[in-house]
């Protein structure tokens, strides 16, 4: 399976943001995502972070697609990462799969 660029960034921040979350476990905060970098997840399973420019812009978006609504990422107790599609917040805005 291959993952578009654009997804990979996204799933690297989130793995980031997820994580800082974790750690906290307090309200959960909105991301802080810029325009001008770029997030990777590479085969190895590392996260960086890129500084991107605007010159190929074009080929960045080709194959590129918009994270759906309602995604969850997540480091599993392998250290895989995961995402699921579908809610993962109680009616009251609480996080569904949090400590007990």
């Amino acid at each position: 399976m291959t993952i578009s660029p654009t997804k990979t960034l996204l799933i690297a921040a989130a793995l980031t943001m997820l994580a800082s979350a974790t750690l906290a476990q307090s309200a959960p905060t909105p991301w802080v995502l810029s325009s001008d970098m770029g997030y990777g997840y590479t085969k190895d399973g590392k996260t960086f972070s890129y500084k991107m420019g605007t010159s190929n812009a074009g080929e960045l978006l080709k194959g590129a697609k918009k994270v759906p609504r309602n995604t969850l990422f997540f480091i599993g107790a392998n250290g895989q990462l995961y995402m699921r599609k579908g809610p993962f917040l109680d009616g009251d805005g609480q996080f569904m799969f949090g400590p007990s």
